[in-house]
């Protein structure tokens, strides 16, 4: 099916780099969300596993926590809370390896198709060819993130501008991340000279890149929240009205499926996020490398020429 195509090889300034987000958002979502379903639907059944084993955890070990004398066997309950960590854990970061790379992978494919529908084997194709660089990419892009966060922690204990400069580091750090993760893909690079070409742009256009993934990541959590709120609303007005009622909601298994439902909604709409987060750099990506290289304006001055 033919898309009305929305050029990514532009040079934008913040406003327009928002303004096509959102343009290449709703245009691409419902085909995107196809696609996420498809590659996490065993992930989305593993949320609710660990979902779960968190709840069941959690709430037995509150439940059964000794209190005046009497002494109460939580360690059934206190194990099934630990695994539902470690597997969260696991989860998360398979997580954030597939859907990093599967919002990346449809972006190239969406530019290189000028407007046709993008195939879910392109994405997974364009996935499996470069995994090994991936997986790579992924565990250093973990470990700078705790030297971030230890380099954040120590300038957030100046007053007020520390917290600013806290969020500017993160938000960096992100679009220093997405930056170069789209020039692994796109230019096929390897892994270190991803990272220095997308540390090039970053330095070359710092406040472009903080402020739209500081604008674009707000909204996006606005988003988040109005989608959670419907949910959480229920969810409330069933916990008063069993309150109400006096419904035992600690012991209830009706609650304690509805506890499990809402988390790995949560969770579920959280790794969805992950890949909406890359879609920012994937736009920011085509706008800053337009801008540093011009390929795409030499292109179109080529094809003028030639038509002459």
């Amino acid at each position: 099916m033919q898309h009305k195509h929305i050029p990514l090889k532009r040079q934008r300034d913040v406003g327009e780099i928002i303004t096509v987000y959102f343009e290449f958002f709703k245009q691409n979502f419902k085909p995107f969300l196809n696609i996420f379903i498809s590659y996490n639907g065993l992930f989305i059944l593993g949320f609710l596993g660990v979902s779960y084993l968190l709840v069941t955890g959690f709430v037995g070990t509150f439940v059964n926590t000794p209190v005046y004398g009497i002494d109460t066997d939580t360690s059934n309950y206190q194990a099934y809370f630990i695994g539902g960590i470690i597997g969260f854990i696991i989860l998360f970061v398979v997580t954030a390896i597939l859907n990093y790379s599967l919002a990346a992978a449809y972006m190239i494919q969406y530019e290189k198709n000028k407007g046709e529908t993008v195939e879910k084997s392109q994405v997974w194709e364009t996935v499996k060819q470069n995994l090994g660089k991936i997986i790579l990419f992924i565990v250093l892009m973990i470990l700078m993130y705790f030297v971030v966060m230890v380099v954040g922690m120590v300038i957030s204990f100046i007053p007020l501008l520390g917290t600013i400069a806290y969020y500017i580091l993160v938000l960096a750090y992100n679009g220093w991340m997405g930056l170069s993760f789209m020039a692994m893909i796109n230019d096929n690079k390897e892994v270190t000279d991803a990272f220095g070409e997308g540390w090039k742009l970053l330095k070359s256009f710092f406040w472009k890149s903080v402020l739209s993934n500081l604008v674009i990541g707000m909204l996006l959590g606005i988003l988040m929240m109005v989608v959670l709120m419907v949910p959480g609303i229920l969810i409330g007005v069933y916990a008063f009205h069993s309150l109400d009622t006096g419904v035992d909601l600690a012991n209830s298994a009706v609650a304690n499926v509805i506890w499990t439902l809402a988390l790995a909604l949560l969770l579920i709409l959280y790794t969805l996020n992950q890949s909406m987060i890359q879609f920012v750099n994937g736009v920011l990506y085509y706008s800053l490398h337009e801008e540093t290289y011009n390929e795409a304006t030499r292109e179109r001055i080529e094809n003028i020429g030639a038509g002459e």
